[in-house]
């Protein structure tokens, strides 16, 4: 399996457009690895380095995971996407089961940070965590809080992740 490395920048927008169908995020803390869909987050430059934020809500066990280990990956399908692996990730907790096997999704060693991406979404970013920052979910405008945080105590965690490696991973 090759890794073609790749300048970020140039897939900006491939990575944004992916976000509104969902990419993966994946964690990791001693032997456990775990990969939730995310739709929120954005690639941009801050503190003269290109960063992942991610959004990742408190009660997630991903946040459990990156808070004993601040690294991730960005795994962003590129064509058509695994409906079932989609839907297995993105509503079951990583607490109760193994979804990478559930899924039948193959872990790929990592370059840089010690979390691997996934070779069913090949374009990886991998990332390590810089800054962390909790939302406050009362300061925002009346019509979000009703639509995205139906529970007060349900914020989001910012994770600034600085891109250590990006990669396509080819066969």
């Amino acid at each position: 399996m090759n890794k073609r490395p790749i300048d970020v920048t140039a897939y900006a927008d491939t990575i944004t457009k992916a976000l509104r169908r969902g990419v993966f995020l994946t964690t990791r803390a001693k032997d456990k690895v775990n990969s939730m869909v995310i739709g929120w987050g954005h690639i941009g430059r801050i503190w003269e380095r290109d960063v992942f934020i991610a959004y990742v809500r408190d009660c997630r066990f991903t946040r459990e995971l990156l808070d004993q280990n601040p690294a991730f990956t960005v795994n962003v399908p590129l064509g058509a996407i695994d409906r079932n692996a989609f839907a297995l990730c993105g509503t079951k907790s990583g607490r109760d089961m193994d979804k990478i096997a559930a899924a039948g999704l193959t872990l790929v060693p990592p370059d840089v940070v010690d979390v691997p991406s996934i070779k069913e979404f090949p374009l990886t970013l991998e990332c390590r965590v810089i800054y962390r920052e909790a939302q406050d979910a009362t300061r925002l405008p009346a019509e979000i809080r009703k639509k995205f945080y139906t529970i007060e105590t349900d914020d989001h965690i910012a994770y600034y992740g600085e891109i250590a490696a990006a990669y396509l991973i080819e066969d």
